[in-house]
């Protein structure tokens, strides 16, 4: 081996990083340091080294951990995240195109907690705008189980009507019936992108107290009473329901590590929070095969006549 600084070529070896062992030199002469010549995986792997880049999506979209992935892989763990930014990007591309003029009849709405960095409530008034809790805002149609619009970020008015804004314009006719929580600022939201073209209701669900203590205090209330409340339009009283959209938050649980609770694997960063749940949906819509449909929400949306892989969904952004 030749010093890559003196050019001396009596060298010795001087140990290995890295999962690929890459081997490290020491020259006798000028005593540096330095390692072989290796390729370094980049935020160009998706071409260079695709097998790799497709296994370790696979892993979290499967509900897997950076970590875990990484041990799985072999893949350093940044190079994952880099990956994660990377596919979630164009996912979210992917969706911006797709999902326009989607024909929906009967929309649910909820939103899903999870935090960034530390909870609220640890939340020093130091720290960044982004800490403590982030909320998913989620809509899907009842039919097609088909997720056409979500928003990440803080539960806000401005993300409320961001949100709904979103749906407003990603969906053929806004003659539909859409049923939310009772969020109080869900009203002022509808109300500024629908006008009175959607069947507006909210429904509320009251919940008695058990009396928990200790770990049963993380066993569901019991639900003593359920108030729907009609806010614009006639809908259809036996359809103002949020089930759905609620069995979602728990397949966003199963299927994306960070949103697992009582764990260590919560995002640190907005961005790769973002990106997780941009490839989560995206793989949802197009690759993940209902178990009631028999097919994936966007074939029976018809937006697609087969049921993608994680790489054509890549490459078709």
């Amino acid at each position: 081996m030749t010093c890559i600084r003196c050019q001396h070529t009596t060298c010795v070896k001087a140990g290995s990083f890295g999962k690929r062992h890459v081997q490290r030199w020491k020259c006798t002469s000028c005593k540096s340091r330095f390692s072989e010549p290796h390729t370094k995986l980049t935020r160009d792997m998706f071409l260079s080294n695709p097998d790799a880049a497709m296994r370790a999506l696979q892993c979290l979209l499967e509900g897997c951990s950076i970590r875990t992935t990484e041990r799985l892989t072999g893949l350093n763990r940044n190079t994952i995240m880099r990956l994660l930014v990377v596919a979630g990007e164009r996912c979210e591309k992917l969706m911006d195109r797709e999902m326009r003029e989607v024909s929906c009849r009967r929309l649910q709405c909820d939103e899903i907690w999870t935090f960034l960095m530390k909870k609220a409530r640890h939340v020093r008034k130091d720290d960044p705008a982004d800490f403590g809790d982030q909320w998913v805002y989620v809509a899907l149609d009842a039919d097609t189980k088909l997720i056409p619009a979500f928003v990440v970020g803080k539960r806000s008015s401005e993300n409320t009507q961001l949100f709904m804004r979103e749906l407003w314009r990603r969906i053929a006719d806004h003659r539909v019936q859409l049923t939310t929580d009772a969020y109080i600022f869900y009203r002022k939201a509808v109300e500024a992108s629908f006008g009175g073209d959607a069947d507006f209701a909210q429904l509320t669900k009251l919940y008695g107290d058990y009396g928990q203590q200790g770990n049963e205090r993380y066993s569901p209330g019991k639900i003593t009473e359920v108030i729907s409340k009609v806010r614009s339009g006639n809908p259809d009283p036996d359809h103002i329901s949020t089930s759905f959209v609620e069995r979602q938050n728990l397949t966003i649980r199963m299927q994306l590590r960070r949103f697992t609770r009582l764990t260590n694997a919560f995002s640190r960063k907005l961005e790769n929070l973002r990106a997780a749940v941009n490839l989560h949906f995206a793989f949802y819509n197009f690759c993940r095969i209902h178990a009631a449909l028999r097919v994936t929400p966007a074939m029976e949306a018809g937006l697609t006549d087969h049921v993608w892989s994680v790489a054509e969904l890549l490459e078709q952004a």
